[in-house]
């Protein structure tokens, strides 16, 4: 569903909206439009893994979507949120120990193998319980999948695993890959993660390293009459500033993810041939927090942190750094989540003067030239905000007597880092909310992840009683005890302040009017596109 031209301030509106509102907006029907056309966008960075099954970030998800499937999709009018894709139906047992799946016949990967159960019971127990970021954590307990036919995959669980999980997780954590290609290699270093085969609309052609990614038309899909699409081409643009401009020349036709920076929405949204979207982020929350790297003297004294909080002002960067296109956080589930959000937590007020006085009775003098201590930061080199908040954070704890010393990495480094060798005092992350706390949320503070693994507590904070809530709640089949127990997560979260919750967000899709069914999904730029057209 396209959209009119809008101004900056009616984006602003919507997006308050969509991160308040606990209804998600209804969209017209698919628009009709003549098949084919190559369809060019902007890219921002090149996955050094493409595989989603391995590796579910929207950065993968964003080309690898179109190519790989999960077994269901992200809707607005689909029961519980989801449309199927490799699978037609799931259902959970009374006892949470067990889901079964019912899965889509007359599949065929692309090159020409049949998909079946045994794909799936592959991808779960090779792939996503032990190599992938977040299937670890969902598929936990998972210790068996048995296919009694072509068409059935049962989950079996040697624990209660709650059903509103594995649902809530389907279209991030199930991404399936093909048995044939992966089984008895070293799969995560396989070569089909970067040439992939799927079942999806769109197969994997080529990929010209600093250039592009091209997908074309699979003429085989399941879904008849999709793709719409010949070509989608991921034409590599790392400089964010460049995208509007080459929308505006035409050279792409579509930059999603605030590819466009923010600071350019309201003008070129008035440009003649061009559409901005607020909408298709809704189960892509982005959240900026400060993390915290506990193994530092100062930083495991919680008034340190709480020093830290109430330095930071949330409006000043919600409406200087996102230029209004973001909400402040109170906590670590968005407001955009009313399953599980309560607003019953602490609040660190921004307060210059308080927070210098805990500081000064916490016991951390200022020294004659103004510094009480020194911090390493390092911002998350991802997105424009990610880096300016960095430098605004800096000039904050510089307001309380802390000299924070900025580090730049590009992504590789960054990463590793701050989440292999602990390389930080401070880092600013944007991990993403997907739906429920169990999915990229609980990572962020509970305490016995391996090192490396990114996105994930790598501060080394440890609280026994939130890691026993975590596991609560990993555990409680009860949909309505589950969610009193991520109440209460986050108001422990806000109170021991693991780490510093700023701000909320979703993104922006510029795309010429040409294109059509933009934005149709809450995940939409990182689903299948099958149904994308271009008018001729």
């Amino acid at each position: 569903m396209t959209e009119p031209s809008i101004s900056r301030r009616t984006l602003m509106k919507g997006t308050a909206l969509l991160l308040a509102s606990t209804a998600l907006a209804r969209h017209a029907s698919a628009q009709a439009a003549p098949p084919g056309g190559r369809l060019i966008v902007a890219a921002d960075s090149e996955p050094k893994n493409l595989n989603p099954a391995i590796v579910a970030s929207n950065g993968v998800f964003f080309i690898a979507s179109k190519v790989i499937e999960p077994l269901a999709e992200a809707a607005f009018d689909g029961k519980d949120g989801l449309a199927p894709r490799l699978a037609t139906s799931w259902k959970g047992s009374a006892d949470g120990l067990s889901v079964t799946f019912k899965l889509r016949d007359g599949v065929t990967w692309h090159d020409g193998k049949p998909f079946t159960s045994a794909d799936v019971a592959f991808s779960a127990l090779n792939i996503w319980k032990p190599l992938q970021n977040l299937g670890r954590l969902v598929f936990a307990n998972l210790e068996a999948v048995d296919t009694p036919d072509d068409y059935t995959a049962i989950f079996r669980f040697s624990k209660p695993t709650p059903f509103q999980l594995i649902r809530n997780a389907l279209p991030v954590v199930t991404s399936v890959v093909a048995k044939h290609i992966f089984d008895g290699s070293d799969i995560a270093a396989n070569p089909a993660n970067n040439t992939l085969v799927g079942t999806g609309p769109f197969k994997f052609a080529e990929h010209k390293p600093g250039e592009y990614y091209r997908l074309t038309r699979n003429e085989d899909y399941w879904d008849k009459g999709q793709p719409k699409l010949d070509e989608i081409v991921f034409r590599v643009l790392p400089d964010r500033g460049s995208a509007g401009a080459a929308l505006e020349a035409d050279e792409i036709q579509l930059a999603a993810f605030s590819a466009v920076p923010l600071a350019d929405l309201d003008r070129i949204s008035k440009v003649d041939g061009i559409k901005v979207f607020s909408k298709g982020y809704e189960a892509l929350t982005y959240q900026l927090v400060v993390e915290i790297n506990h193994r530092r003297k100062e930083l495991t004294d919680l008034r340190v942190r709480q020093a830290i909080a109430h330095a930071i002002d949330k409006k000043f960067v919600v409406d200087t750094i996102f230029l209004g296109y973001a909400a402040a956080s109170t906590g670590p589930v968005p407001k955009n989540a009313p399953e599980f959000y309560t607003s019953d937590v602490a609040s660190y007020d921004f307060n210059l003067a308080a927070a210098n006085d805990i500081l000064d009775k916490a016991g951390y003098p200022k020294g004659s030239d103004g510094t009480r201590f020194k911090l390493k930061l390092r911002p998350a080199p991802y997105f424009n905000e990610t880096r300016q908040f960095g430098d605004y954070l800096r000039q904050a704890l510089a307001g309380i007597g802390i000299d924070a010393e900025i580090v730049n990495a590009d992504a590789a480094a960054h990463q590793k880092a701050v989440y292999t060798d602990h390389d930080f005092d401070l880092a600013v992350g944007p991990p993403v909310f997907r739906g429920d706390p169990a999915i990229s949320t609980t990572i962020l503070v509970q305490s016995g992840t391996p090192a490396g693994v990114p996105f994930s507590n790598q501060g080394g904070y440890v609280n026994p009683e939130l890691d026993k809530i975590i596991l609560q709640a990993s555990e409680t089949v009860d949909t309505a005890a589950r969610t009193d127990l991520y109440r209460k997560f986050q108001q422990l979260v806000v109170a021991d302040l693991p780490l510093i919750n700023v701000a909320e967000w979703g993104f922006i899709t510029v795309a010429r009017d040409t294109v059509l069914n933009v934005s149709n999904n809450p995940r939409w730029a990182v689903s299948n596109w099958g149904d994308t057209a271009l008018q001729s």
